[in-house]
């Protein structure tokens, strides 16, 4: 259940955003996925248009369909966000750091790390025990 403090910071954020109650189109439909008979008999899926972002947003994270419509303007704030601060965004900064983390080395970097490895080794190698012989 989302607490009244949750929803005032909601509604907080879309003031910020210029996103008002009165241009978002609000409907209930009936979800999708595993559930059964209780995703089949009830509409607790939101789908949200709004219009001046040309956004449709669906949400259907719980079963329950107040907390829906909270996770569902959430979702719409970081849609508008997101359109509005390009890659300044949270979220597309997270997507471009897993990306470069991804990112197949250069010959240079590998060669180096390999020789990096290859010195770490020696040294490994250089503090083993010393044999009577030697």
């Amino acid at each position: 259940m989302i607490t009244q403090e949750k929803w005032e910071k909601l509604h907080g954020w879309m003031e910020k955003l210029g996103i008002s109650e009165q241009e978002i189109e609000e409907h209930f439909i009936r979800g999708s996925g595993k559930g059964g008979q209780k995703i089949n008999k009830t509409s607790s899926c939101v789908q949200l248009n709004h219009a001046p972002s040309g956004a449709e947003i669906r949400c259907q994270k719980t079963r329950s369909q107040a907390d829906n419509r909270y996770w569902a303007r959430r979702e719409l704030c970081e849609h508008v966000e997101g359109q509005l601060l390009g890659e300044k965004s949270a979220k597309q900064q997270a997507f471009e750091k897993i990306r470069r983390q991804k990112r197949r080395r250069s010959r240079r970097a590998k060669a180096r790390m390999l020789d990096d490895k290859a010195k770490q080794g020696q040294k490994k190698r250089l503090r083993g025990r010393i044999q009577p012989g030697d």
